[in-house]
């Protein structure tokens, strides 16, 4: 079950309507690394988990992907303004000005729809969890674009905000990675020879040795004092 507070996560607000910059803004709506792929995925993922502990770290952060959506189509919203101007948004991402109304739509920048495809989930948590790392560490390179490309005070803190919580959920899917040792496909990890091999192919130069004895990956703990 799920419950909606009218109140965003965090107000949004621009300095002036921008269309142009609003279709840029679309692809952390609609596009392959933004808020809907992400809370997707994550509930997705869930499903299977019978950790309690870590279903519920899932859970909350994809319901929190979907706050994250909706301030997304809110700065969208604002800076499309209230007057169809197709003219002022690029060639092709002038569908919400032609048949949405000004609507935020779910596509990319580019005006492509969002696909299902975006989502990745293979049943195997450990896999699960690096595609999560990776998709959070993307989102906030993405959030890193966009604010380099707009001036507007309050689109860049809202930018600012959510980029930042890119960053605290890739810290939380990590502690959440350090909880899996010795389980899914991380079990047997570097036993056989085939595993700890290093083909130089590159010439000249070599970098890297043969591994004497592997270990499977895990992260230094993200939250320590300092």
């Amino acid at each position: 079950m799920f419950k909606h507070d009218k109140q965003l996560l965090k107000d949004v607000r621009v300095d002036g309507p921008n269309p142009n910059y609003a279709s840029l803004m679309l692809d952390q709506l609609g596009g392959p690394h933004g808020e809907l792929k992400a809370a997707l995925q994550y509930l997705s993922q869930s499903y299977r988990i019978k950790d309690e502990k870590i279903k519920d770290l899932f859970m909350d952060i994809a319901s929190e992907e979907l706050s994250h959506m909706e301030m997304v189509a809110q700065t969208v919203n604002l800076l499309n303004g209230h007057t169809l101007e197709a003219m002022n948004t690029s060639v092709g991402t002038v569908e919400s000005h032609v048949i949405g109304g000004l609507a935020p739509m779910l596509t990319n920048a580019s005006g492509y729809p969002w696909t299902g495809a975006y989502i990745e989930c293979t049943g195997d948590l450990a896999a699960d969890l690096l595609s999560d790392i990776s998709a959070e560490t993307r989102a906030k390179v993405v959030y890193e674009y966009l604010y380099r490309q707009i001036n507007d005070k309050g689109v860049r803190e809202t930018i600012d905000f959510l980029l930042n919580r890119e960053e605290a959920h890739n810290t939380l899917f990590r502690e959440a990675f350090n909880m899996l040792q010795n389980t899914g496909s991380l079990q047997d990890w570097g036993v056989t020879q085939d595993s700890k091999v290093y083909f130089d192919l590159s010439t000249p130069g070599k970098y890297f040795n043969e591994l004497k004895d592997p270990q499977a990956p895990r992260f230094n703990t993200p939250d320590q004092p300092h």
